[in-house]
């Protein structure tokens, strides 16, 4: 086993590299990521990044793959009742809660679980510990993009692998073919923004086929949309990997921050090295109640995920019959084909009050429709023949 643990040595470039590498990690919106084809990476600001989202009153939000209920009852009541002890930093032991709750449910040990405000600190910093100039990145295209940007700020290439085409699932030989030297390989499964899986046969054949002292990062933010197996078994063999997750999506937690990465103790050591572990410990006391209290009622969360389900499935039945193609997806999210520049069709949605989603510069004709409630993607379905007209 790879002894991941030593601090890398750092020169005062370096220093600087990754100070704005785990900056970004603060300004992850929508609107941040979605630059000009052809424009350099970009350099969103904590200030855009909150904004990136912002939508007028009373709009449909089908643009940020939220979800469009918020937390289950008994975790708004854990928010509400952490709120009253929230002048001390964590009088109730909440942090250690969620660690013990975790751990319990995934079978993994207690210092394999870390929490973070989001999953997109740990995400940057995979890439920061992991990547270098001679150690590069391994994703899918298209896929969240937030490693690429920061892989720019480091000065680690990035190969960029197309998806499968008969699956829309992430190839993972072509990925390994694309840097058989890799630093970190980067699969998000269900994929944002297809929504499409890839199978667990083929990501452990990548964990067990990747460079031995490369690690594979497997993001699960929308695992619970889809029933899916995760990867966690290879975490409980000790592999390489690293498991993200997220309160965000299914749990109706954005706006709290809370995420978690799941992985041996030395990976997690990489992901803490530059400021010791003091983002993870810096993290909302409701927000922490609320995630627990979430996990203990799984009835109500397979409950959503079988309505996001029944949902997807009629607006893609819906598009489709119109001659709109939609990519298999298992997660909250269509990728829908307009068979024409998708920028001028977002726009006249927002005209009628429906927030979309944005495209990829390798689909420009396809756009990413968040599922919201039955009522508002009812909606969405009548206003595609007004706006289509």
């Amino acid at each position: 086993m790879t002894d991941f643990s030593a601090a890398l040595p750092l020169d005062r470039r370096r220093m600087f590299q990754i100070a704005a590498a785990l900056g970004t990690s603060a300004a992850l919106g929508e609107r941040a990521l979605a630059a000009p084809a052809g424009q350099a990476g970009p350099q969103p600001s904590a200030a855009s990044a909150a904004n990136g989202l912002k939508v007028a009153p009373g709009t449909i939000r089908l643009n940020g793959n939220e979800y469009w209920e918020g937390p289950v009852d008994d975790g708004t009541d854990a928010a509400r009742a952490a709120v009253a002890r929230s002048n001390y930093y964590d009088p109730a032991g909440e942090r250690d809660a969620l660690i013990e709750t975790v751990a319990t449910m995934e079978q993994v040990g207690a210092d394999h679980v870390v929490p973070w405000a989001g999953s997109g600190s740990p995400l940057a910093r995979a890439v920061v510990g992991f990547c270098s100039p001679e150690r590069g990145l391994v994703t899918a295209d298209p896929t969240f993009e937030v490693a690429w940007m920061v892989a720019g700020y480091i000065g680690a290439p990035v190969a960029k692998v197309p998806l499968r085409a008969s699956d829309q699932a992430h190839d993972v030989r072509a990925m390994l073919a694309a840097n058989p030297h890799a630093g970190l390989y980067h699969i998000c499964n269900p994929n944002n923004p297809t929504g499409s899986l890839t199978p667990m046969a083929d990501i452990v054949w990548l964990a067990n086929a990747m460079p031995k002292d490369a690690v594979l990062l497997l993001d699960e933010a929308y695992l619970h949309f889809s029933g899916a197996a995760s990867g966690m078994d290879l975490v409980r063999q000790g592999q390489n990997v690293v498991i993200l997750r997220t309160f965000s999506k299914i749990f109706g937690m954005a706006g709290m921050r809370m995420g978690l990465s799941i992985a041996r103790p030395d990976l997690q050591a990489k992901l803490m090295q530059y400021d010791g572990g003091i983002q993870t410990l810096q993290l909302p006391v409701p927000a922490l109640a609320c995630a627990s209290a979430s996990l203990r009622r799984m009835d109500q969360i397979t409950a959503r995920r079988e309505q996001n389900t029944q949902t997807r499935e009629k607006t893609a039945a819906f598009l489709t019959q119109r001659g709109f193609p939609v990519l298999p997806s298992a997660a909250n999210m269509l990728m829908v084909d307009w068979g024409r520049p998708a920028a001028p069709i977002k726009a006249a949605f927002e005209a009628k009050g429906i927030a979309i989603g944005r495209s990829w510069p390798i689909w420009p004709t396809r756009s990413r429709i968040t599922i919201g409630s039955p009522q508002e993607m009812d909606r969405f379905c009548n206003t595609v023949e007004r706006v289509l007209a």
